[in-house]
């Protein structure tokens, strides 16, 4: 990223963004208490709510919502249709910004072609959104550990339906943040956008029947970029970027996502052992080496659905050459209608003549602020090494009203040579020996895990 894409990137004005997120604030606010008594500013919140979308398809539907909710009748169905202008508003924001990145970067991008989706069945759906309707009634605030514990059975039986396993997963989710928050009256400070994008998202996800995932099979060579990881207690994800090129047309961008349970004692480099059904990606990452992919499925909005039996390792490769030449030019992928959220952007970039200052890289007074907090500890990657770097991969990200940079691997001068550091180099082990000998002194806590568990199993 050059120093004139930045300024375009960084110093656009949209008034419209701002609005659209005042809208959304507004109807999240009046979630915290809930609709079973609307006072005056949730009035106005939802009045601005159906204002935002009168000139959308959604008009007349949310405008009898938000009569409905003022007249005291709180229908899964009116909710519904307010959970669809708030998830509209914030598509058309995830929209204007991802456009406003693919314009400052030249990134040429796939668009996302409509197809028709079923409707859910009834059933187990049913007892969902009657949930969510009884969370929207009391409130945030009003969430307690019984209406928490009601949604016990209902989240039981998606579990127990292949077919419904997203809305299962989200539902199960949210239901364990608001049990250890309970009761959440007390707490000082409410994540009131989270919770409400998680509502948001799994009460839409009742009205959407299982369908089929576009996809494509395909054959080339893989390129990798970085890895972004994402570790929580009891699971952890690792994120692949990289470069698909199949000989026969553009090189396309893609992901790759793999991921396991885990439990919290698990943490750095050790999470890497859990992932270990996919060796060859993470040889591939911890040696710096391109893929031959065979017969993969690749989706509409850009995952590679990985095959480990389906890879080859080949040649080594340098990220940053890869992030030099070949991502430019790459095609990248259409968004899926339900992901269009700017939380989810995540754009694959290489920023090099900069200046890092305060927790910002700098160029031509332009500056993108690093997310130094989120840097994985299962890798080689520091604070201080980014602070350091001349050259960064990472993924553009927006959040907080302002883009960000979330570094994957970072290239810094050693002793007059040109060293680079990556998000993945650990992903076969800490090859850092002070690191290494730590860990081997602390003792491998998965092994210690699997030994106790086969324990368990042969009393």
């Amino acid at each position: 990223m050059l120093g004139v894409q930045l300024a375009e990137l960084v110093s656009a004005q949209d008034a419209g963004v701002t609005d659209a997120l005042d809208v959304v604030a507004g109807f999240d606010a009046a979630l915290v208490d809930g609709f079973g008594r609307i006072g005056d500013e949730a009035a106005d919140a939802l009045a601005g709510l159906a204002a935002a979308v009168s000139g959308s398809p959604l008009s007349s539907a949310v405008a009898d919502a938000v009569a409905a909710l003022g007249a005291g009748s709180v229908e899964p169905e009116k909710l519904a249709a307010l959970a669809a202008a708030r998830t509209a508003l914030l598509g058309a924001v995830h929209d204007a910004l991802l456009e406003r990145f693919d314009k400052a970067v030249g990134r040429e991008r796939v668009a996302h072609e409509q197809t028709p989706v079923p409707t859910a069945p009834g059933g187990v759906v049913a007892g969902c959104r009657a949930w969510l309707q009884e969370l929207a009634i009391n409130g945030w605030r009003g969430v307690d550990h019984d209406l928490v514990s009601a949604a016990d059975r209902t989240i039981e039986a998606l579990w127990a339906a292949p077919e419904l396993r997203r809305p299962a997963v989200l539902l199960d989710g949210l239901a364990a943040e608001l049990r250890a928050a309970a009761p959440i009256a007390t707490l000082d400070r409410i994540p009131s956008r989270r919770w409400a994008d998680l509502w948001s998202q799994a009460l839409l996800l009742t009205w959407r029947g299982p369908s089929d995932v576009e996809a494509e099979t395909v054959s080339g060579r893989l390129l990798v970029l970085g890895v972004d990881v994402h570790e929580h207690g009891t699971a952890v994800q690792a994120q692949v970027h990289a470069v698909l090129e199949t000989g026969t047309e553009a090189a396309r961008s893609v992901r790759i996502s793999i991921g396991a349970a885990k439990v919290d004692t698990i943490v750095g480099p050790a999470v890497w052992q859990v992932l270990g059904d996919h060796p060859r990606l993470l040889q591939a990452l911890a040696e710096r080496r391109a893929i031959t992919v065979t017969d993969m499925s690749l989706t509409a909005v850009g995952d590679l659905l990985w095959v480990d039996a389906n890879a080859e390792l080949g040649d080594a490769t340098d990220p940053f050459t890869t992030a030099r030449i070949q991502l430019p030019k790459a095609l990248a992928a259409a968004v899926a209608p339900l992901d269009r959220h700017p939380v989810h952007l995540g754009e694959p970039v290489l920023v090099e003549n900069y200046r890092f200052d305060d927790g910002a890289v700098v160029i031509d007074d332009h500056r993108l602020p690093v997310e130094l907090d989120r840097l994985p500890r299962c890798g080689p990657l520091t604070a201080d090494l980014v602070a350091k770097s001349t050259a960064c991969l990472g993924l553009v990200r927006w959040d907080a009203g302002q883009w960000r940079l979330r570094p994957l691997a970072v290239e810094y001068l050693f002793k007059k040579a040109t060293i680079s550091a990556h998000t993945g180099d650990w992903a076969q082990g800490p090859t850092d020996p002070k690191i290494a000998k730590a860990l081997a002194k602390s003792g491998d806590a998965v092994e210690v895990l699997r030994e106790r568990a086969g324990r368990l199993l042969r009393k």
